[in-house]
């Protein structure tokens, strides 16, 4: 019974104005998909400092010609006052009527900046000037020129691997006079892919099988002995030089080059135990960025998910992808 009634009262507060304020202002609003057009009810308007300064003189002025019976005095505080008016008009003008609408927006990996591009189109027959869009960082300034669209580009930082919505835009204008500030809350739906942000590790060593000697191809020879570096938690132990580490104190690698095939398996289980999640899929970031670099064909094993062999662009683009929604 309380159920119906707090339902019947809701329906009721819903068609209020003071229920549309406090939806307003207090209720956290969704992405908006599709194109969002700006409506009377959706640009706001005060006057800016400067313009409650300009009220106030005319408001002197007012009273000094009141009082000292000044003619001229009237004739430039109405005409001021009047010039005032039409600012108001031109500045809702400048912002209303237009169609805000997502544009494209390219992966990158946590820590860089993700560039959002927002599509302003005016269909009306006059150009719309210095319109600021901001979302929580510096604006970006841009004149909307008449029956065209033009394009804006938002920065924003991503912080975490995932999906990274682009958070409430505000769009602002203070054409032409600067005595008013029109404004507009727009959220389009668009989201940037982030991928894990790669280590500084360098790409494992593969398993060799004794009977064909496979190793990493590194240059030109036939399974010879290259070299040695510094051991890494992700290589094999049987690559592990323990005569040169013993006289040097450092555990080293063995690197070899030969026929090994370009064929890396990059297997979250063989990294080590206590490494974090978001530290693994650092490493298989970095592993895979270097391999597609060397033009290696790599596949990856997670958990839940295998992604075969492959190389290329898309391929890349398929890996860090399950990786940047790994658990997700």
């Amino acid at each position: 019974m309380r159920r119906e009634s707090a339902v019947k009262l809701e329906r009721v507060l819903q068609y209020s104005q003071a229920y549309n304020f406090y939806q307003w202002a207090f209720r956290r609003h969704g992405p908006e998909p599709g194109v969002v057009f700006l409506t009377q009810r959706r640009v706001y308007i005060l006057p800016t400092r400067h313009g409650l300064s300009f009220g106030v003189a005319l408001i002197l002025m007012l009273i000094g010609s009141i009082n000292y019976n000044l003619s001229l005095g009237y004739v430039l505080t109405f005409l001021l006052a009047g010039l005032g008016v039409v600012s108001i008009l031109h500045t809702f003008r400048n912002l209303v009527h237009l169609y805000v609408s997502a544009g494209r927006v390219s992966p990158v990996f946590a820590g860089e900046i993700a560039h959002f591009q927002i599509v302003l189109e005016n269909k009306s027959g006059f150009v719309r000037h210095s319109l600021d869009l901001a979302c929580g960082g510096p604006s970006v300034r841009v004149d909307v020129p008449a029956r065209r669209h033009c394009i804006v580009e938002l920065a924003a930082k991503a912080e975490k691997r995932g999906w990274f919505q682009l958070q409430r835009v505000t769009m602002d204008t203070r054409f032409p006079l600067g005595l008013m500030r029109a404004w507009s809350y727009v959220q389009p739906d668009m989201r940037a892919l982030v991928y894990p942000r790669p280590d500084s590790a360098a790409l494992p060593v593969p398993d060799s099988d004794s009977e064909n000697g496979d190793v990493v191809s590194t240059g030109a020879g036939t399974d010879d002995f290259v070299g040695l570096r510094p051991y890494q938690t992700s290589d094999s132990p049987r690559h592990i030089a323990w005569k040169a580490s013993a006289r040097s104190e450092v555990l080293l690698t063995k690197l070899f080059a030969g026929r090994a095939s370009s064929e890396l398996w990059f297997d979250w289980d063989r990294l080590p135990p206590t490494m974090p999640v978001e530290a693994r899929l650092s490493r298989l970031a970095r592993w895979v960025t270097l391999a597609e670099e060397r033009g290696l064909r790599y596949g990856i094993r997670l958990p839940a998910t295998t992604v075969p062999l492959g190389e290329g662009f898309s391929h890349r683009e398929l890996c860090l992808r399950e990786l940047a929604l790994f658990n997700d």
